[in-house]
């Protein structure tokens, strides 16, 4: 029987509209997160959060700042397990696989931000380590890219990266499917 854990990344406030990097849409992804974290503790699935933490110089992400604590909707209880990052990607000099493993978590469900960065990172990575991986796709934000003086709007940043999820890595739905 597979063993399922839901991983929050980085829902903190840095990417409020109060934060210095805001996200589009990001309060319907807080909202859209509450209902998926409520669900997983109602089945008694494992909850963890991931927190990023950068370094003085970061200017974002600034330890003991205001940004880098957990948005008020989506705050971990006091038993579910934190674990702290300082890189793009949940895994690297992390100890998020061994609580996986040592909780024989086959299963990851992925919520949080940003899709096109930190999303991203962890669910290749989970793919990887060979984890089964559901996105909840709008549990995820992300936010508007520019390169070589192309805009790209943050729904099209997000929908690229949920079909490459859905193409090579991962069960991609909705929070309606997902509560349901």
């Amino acid at each position: 029987m597979s063993k399922s854990a839901l991983l929050v990344i980085d829902l903190q406030n840095e990417y409020l509209p109060t934060g210095k990097l805001p996200l589009v849409n990001i309060e319907q992804t807080a909202a859209n997160a509450v209902k998926v974290i409520a669900k997983a503790r109602q089945e008694g699935t494992q909850v963890i959060y991931v927190q990023h933490i950068g370094n003085a110089e970061s200017p974002i992400f600034q330890p003991s700042s205001n940004g880098i604590e957990f948005q008020d909707t989506v705050k971990p209880q006091a038993n579910e397990t934190v674990v702290i990052k300082n890189h793009i990607n949940a895994f690297l000099n992390t100890n998020l696989k061994e609580i996986l493993d040592s909780n024989e978590v086959t299963e990851l469900v992925v919520i949080g931000a940003m899709s096109h960065m930190c999303i991203d990172a962890a669910v290749r990575s989970a793919s990887d380590f060979g984890y089964k991986v559901k996105v909840i796709h709008d549990a995820c934000a992300t936010l508007d890219l520019e390169f070589s003086g192309v805009n790209v709007p943050a729904t099209h940043v997000h929908a690229t990266i949920m079909a490459a999820f859905e193409f090579a890595y991962a069960q991609v739905i909705s929070t309606k499917d997902y509560v349901s």
